[in-house]
């Protein structure tokens, strides 16, 4: 038997409400590892199951992922063009206040992104970023 949908909204908001961050990041679908602090639930894009965290991870608050762009408005004039990709974020990452992360980015071991930065690009192994556009400090 299916729920109505606004049953079905109902208990998705209970449970957004009463599940921990990272509980809820398995249930919407991100590969996530253990013991990462995450404070909030609305960091995951639209298509969290192409996200990857890593363990012992810090993402703090007002972090956005996006796994796609807004090519759809191009897409009549440049049918090729699409920004759509995954997100791999390795173990202990520290991503700082209001970080914006683009698709397609990875992020390496041992990393920390300064709060503010826009990181467009894959970032190396036992680095720390910052800025907009994110380069190595």
């Amino acid at each position: 038997m299916k729920l109505p949908r606004r049953l079905q909204n109902l208990f998705r908001q209970i449970y957004k409400r009463f599940s921990t961050p990272q509980s809820y990041a398995r249930h919407l679908g991100v590969n996530i590892g253990i013991d990462n602090y995450i404070p909030d639930k609305d960091v995951w894009s639209s298509e969290p199951y192409l996200i990857t965290v890593g363990s012992h991870c810090q993402i703090t608050h007002g972090v956005k992922l996006f796994t796609h762009g807004g090519a759809h408005i191009l897409r009549k004039e440049h049918p090729a063009f699409d920004i759509f990709g995954k997100i791999v974020i390795g173990n202990y990452v520290y991503i700082g206040n209001n970080c914006l992360i683009m698709p397609g980015v990875t992020i390496g071991n041992n990393v920390l992104v300064a709060a503010g930065s826009v990181v467009t690009k894959s970032i190396p192994d036992g680095v720390i970023v910052g800025g907009n556009p994110a380069r190595i400090i």
